[in-house]
C-alpha cells in the first residue's frame, strides 16, 4: 500500500522517471517481489503512459546560422544583406524574415554554440540523426527511432515514427520502428485506401500469410518474418479509423492558413495531429521546392535563396509552437529545429556560404525547456564558439532529458554489441533552468 506522500507523486499526467523509480522502489522494498528487470519494465510502461513526443524540424542542406538565429548586425563583412530583428524577448534578435518565430521566442531556447567536425552532408546528416558516424559494421538507428522504442506503443494503429520526407531509419531496431514516410502531408498516404471491403481485404491478407509461410519453410524465415511484420502494420492502418488523422478535412481554414500552404507548413500541421494521436516521434523536413539544390545548401545566392526558404519555414514553425501551446500540448512535446552543420562567416565569390561545422545553431521548445533564452555564443566574427560549447552528444543528451529517456539505455545489435542511445555528452543544464 502506497503512503500518501508516494501517492501524490502520481498525477493525471504521469510521473517523472525519478519520482516513478522512487515510488516503485519503495513499494518493492515493502513487498519484496520486484527484481531489477521488473523495475525497468515498469519504468518503460510508465514512460509510454506519459505520452511525450518529439518533433524534429529538419533543415535539409545545412542552414546558415547568420540568416537564421545568430545574425551579426555589427559586422558588415559577415552579415552581408541580412538584418537583425527584435523578438518578443527583450535583448534577443534573430535574422530578418523570421517575423512569426520572433513572436513566439518566449517559448524557444536558442543554442548558438553547437560545434562538430563533420562537414560533409551525408556523414553529418547521419550523425545529426543518430549520434554516431556511419559504420560498415553497425546499422545505427536514428535518435527518433530510439525515442519511439522507448516511448511508443506498438498496440496503437498509427506508426511510432512519421516522417514528412525521407530520413534515417531504425537500423537494427527493426521494422516496428521504421519511419512511415509521408510524401504529401494533408492527403491520405499512398496505398492506404482499401480497395475492398474489410472482409475481402482480410481474406487477401490471409492468403499472403500462406505464401509467406511457404517461403519461410523453404529457408526464408528472417525475410518472411520482417515482411509479415511490415504488412501486418500496414494492413492494420488501412482498416483503422486513425488513418483519417493524415487528412486535414476537419481543420478550419483559419488553422490551415496559419501554418501556410507550403509542404513544410502542412508537415507541421500534420505533426501536431500526430502528437494528438500519440505518435512519439515526427520529423518534418524543409527541403525547398524542386530538386537541384533547392534546399538550405546555399553555396550561392545565400540571401535570396534563404529568404525564399524562410517564407515557408517561418509560419509553419511558429504556428506549430503556438498551436501546441494553446492546446496544452507543448509541455509534453519537444520541438527541435536544426540542420547538419552551419555556414562560413565569409561570403564566397558566388554570393553564398560554404560548409562550416565548427560553430552553428539550433532551437528547442517545449517539454521542460525554458524559453526566451540563448545558450552559448559564437565570436563576433562568427568563426568559433565564444563560450558554452555544445556538442552533438550534449544536444542529444539534452533531448533525452527533456523526454525523460535514459540516454545510456543500451540496445543489443545483431552482433551482440550493446549500443547506447547516446554514447557520451551531458545535458545542457541551462536549457532547463
Amino acid at each position: 500500500m502506497l503512503s500518501h506522500h508516494e501517492q501524490v507523486r502520481i498525477s493525471s499526467r504521469g510521473v517523472s522517471r525519478r519520482g516513478f523509480l522512487h515510488t516503485v522502489t519503495a513499494s518493492a522494498a515493502a513487498v519484496g517481489t520486484l527484481n531489477l528487470r521488473d523495475l525497468m519494465s515498469l519504468q518503460a510502461a510508465e514512460l509510454k503512459k506519459q505520452g511525450k513526443s518529439m518533433i524534429l524540424l529538419w533543415m535539409n542542406g545545412a542552414p546558415s546560422q547568420f540568416e537564421t538565429f545568430d545574425p551579426k548586425p555589427d559586422n558588415a563583412e559577415v552579415t552581408g544583406e541580412t538584418k537583425a530583428i527584435d523578438t518578443n524577448v527583450p535583448g534577443i534578435q534573430i535574422a530578418n524574415g523570421w517575423d512569426n518565430v520572433a513572436k513566439v521566442m518566449n517559448e524557444i531556447a536558442l543554442i548558438r554554440s553547437l560545434t562538430n567536425k563533420e562537414g560533409q552532408h551525408q556523414r553529418a546528416t547521419f550523425q545529426m540523426h543518430t549520434g554516431y558516424i556511419p559504420s560498415s559494421s553497425v546499422k545505427y538507428p536514428s535518435l527518433g527511432c530510439n525515442i519511439a522504442k522507448m516511448l511508443g506503443d506498438l498496440e496503437r494503429d498509427l506508426p511510432t515514427v512519421v516522417s514528412v520526407g525521407n530520413t534515417e531509419g531504425a537500423g537494427f531496431l527493426g521494422v516496428d520502428y521504421e519511419p512511415f514516410v509521408v510524401a504529401r502531408p494533408g492527403e491520405l498516404p499512398d496505398n492506404l485506401a482499401a480497395s475492398a471491403n474489410a472482409n475481402r481485404f482480410n481474406r487477401r491478407v490471409g492468403l499472403l500469410d500462406q505464401i509467406e509461410k511457404e517461403f519461410s519453410d523453404r529457408g526464408g524465415q528472417v525475410v518472411a518474418t520482417n515482411h509479415k511484420q511490415l504488412y501486418s502494420k500496414a494492413s492494420k492502418l488501412v482498416l483503422s479509423p486513425e488513418v483519417k488523422r493524415f487528412q486535414f478535412d476537419d481543420e478550419s481554414p483559419t488553422t490551415r492558413d496559419r501554418y501556410g500552404s507550403s509542404e513544410f507548413g502542412k508537415g507541421c500541421l500534420l505533426a501536431r495531429r500526430m502528437v494528438e494521436s500519440g505518435v512519439p516521434f515526427i520529423e518534418v523536413s524543409s527541403r525547398g521546392q524542386g530538386g537541384g539544390g533547392g534546399n538550405w545548401d546555399t553555396h550561392q545566392d545565400v540571401f535570396s535563396r534563404t529568404a525564399s526558404l524562410i517564407q515557408a519555414t517561418d509560419p509553419g514553425m511558429a504556428a506549430l509552437i503556438g498551436d501546441l501551446k494553446e492546446r496544452g500540448l507543448l509541455d509534453r512535446t519537444l520541438v527541435v529545429w536544426m540542420g547538419e552543420f552551419g555556414r562560413t562567416p565569409r561570403i564566397n565569390p558566388r554570393g553564398g556560404r560554404d560548409h562550416y561545422p565548427r560553430v552553428f545553431n539550433a532551437a528547442m521548445a517545449g517539454c521542460g525547456v525554458k524559453g526566451g533564452q540563448v545558450i552559448g555564443a559564437s565570436t563576433k566574427d562568427g568563426s568559433a564558439v565564444d563560450h558554452d560549447a555544445v556538442t552533438v552528444h550534449d544536444l542529444f543528451a539534452s533531448i533525452c532529458q527533456a523526454l525523460d529517456v535514459n540516454p545510456s539505455h543500451e540496445n543489443i545489435s545483431p552482433l551482440g554489441r550493446p549500443i547506447k542511445i547516446v554514447d557520451g555528452g551531458k545535458p545542457v543544464a541551462k536549457l532547463f533552468s
